[in-house]
């Protein structure tokens, strides 16, 4: 059971005061929530496409999903990044981000790529143009958070970024181009950053991961030489399905090496956990807040893993698949 897998052992001060810190964050929006209610009712929840918010170099389009639980000061800012050939809003919903978004008091930004940019609404994950800072795609992604930060002011040290497949490698291209924006990260059936720089290479690596030889401090190189980010990095969540037939496993075990190398770690000092069967996962880090987790989910194909039951009862989606855990749900533990 899941459980067994996220026991609580005493943290360090400073994990400590952090998870207090949110905890205390999100008693006082609920407990003061009823304020924000008109006389006839609830407020309502409310789904927003801003046109206005900076430069856009990447001409992507901003929507909002912004709950009746994230109407006050201080709620998280959770950016997901959807995969090829979805809808922003199509993903947020069959993946349960937006169950989420209102389970967890989350305001919920959603871009979405334009067909004008990729005829499969792809991001644009391996372009130096798009996801190196200042540049872009992430520059417009960066835009969003800032222009979301100030309109709903959220909470500037509860940011986070999730993607599939193609949304997911933007997902770790964003956390590696602005580091101090994102508390953590989730990628799933994506890429490492960096693996590739123009298209032709993209579908090679997809189907092969390699290069085999790279060892972690390679693999983390390929960040810090575009990147000159002296703090912290981001804490990442990885996932990969074991049979998917897209995007190589093996890309999943690079983003690994790639992120316990940033993080100074041993990519070989993983504690390991069979959650379920077929489903383990392994850890890097302190055992209560680790700095880098990775999910193997045994015969799963290409796409976001959720839970059975949310399969049946959500709208259909591509590359969204039931699953024996929610990818959804493990993620958000991971990042409060």
């Amino acid at each position: 059971m899941l459980s067994s897998s996220f026991s609580q052992p005493i943290l360090p001060p400073r994990l400590a005061l952090a998870r207090l810190r949110h905890s205390l964050s999100r008693r006082w929006r609920s407990g003061f929530e009823r304020f924000l209610m008109p006389w006839d009712g609830p407020a309502e929840s409310e789904w927003l496409d801003i046109a206005d918010f900076g430069s856009n170099p990447g001409r992507l389009a901003m929507r909002v999903f912004r709950p009746t639980t994230a109407m006050l000061p201080g709620a998280p800012l959770v950016m997901v990044l959807h995969g090829c050939g979805q809808g922003a809003g199509e993903f947020a919903t069959s993946g349960g981000w937006v169950e989420a978004a209102i389970r967890h008091g989350w305001v919920l930004l959603l871009p979405e790529q334009a067909i004008s940019n990729n005829h499969a609404r792809c991001f644009s994950w391996y372009s130096h143009g798009d996801t190196h800072r200042g540049r872009g795609e992430v520059l417009s992604l960066r835009q969003m958070i800032q222009t979301a930060l100030r309109r709903f002011r959220c909470d500037r040290t509860q940011v986070f970024v999730a993607g599939l497949s193609a949304g997911g490698a933007m997902a770790a291209a964003l956390l590696a181009a602005y580091p101090e924006t994102f508390a953590a990260g989730a990628v799933v059936a994506g890429l490492p950053v960096g693996c590739a720089s123009n298209a032709s290479e993209a579908f090679l690596r997809m189907h092969d991961a390699g290069p085999a030889n790279m060892t972690p401090a390679a693999w983390a190189t390929l960040i810090t030489a575009q990147c000159g980010h002296k703090g912290r990095w981001p804490r990442l969540s990885i996932w990969h399905g074991e049979a998917d037939r897209v995007v190589d496993p093996g890309n999943g075990e690079n983003l690994v090496r790639q992120w316990t190398a940033l993080h100074g770690l041993d990519v070989g000092d993983a504690a390991a956990n069979q959650v379920s069967p077929g489903v383990t996962r392994r850890t890097w880090g302190h055992k209560a807040e680790p700095n880098v987790e990775a999910w193997s989910i045994a015969g799963l194909d290409h796409g976001f893993p959720v839970g059975a039951d949310a399969a049946r009862r959500r709208p259909a989606s591509q590359w969204v698949l039931g699953a024996e855990i929610d990818a959804t749900e493990a993620i958000a533990r991971f990042w409060h």
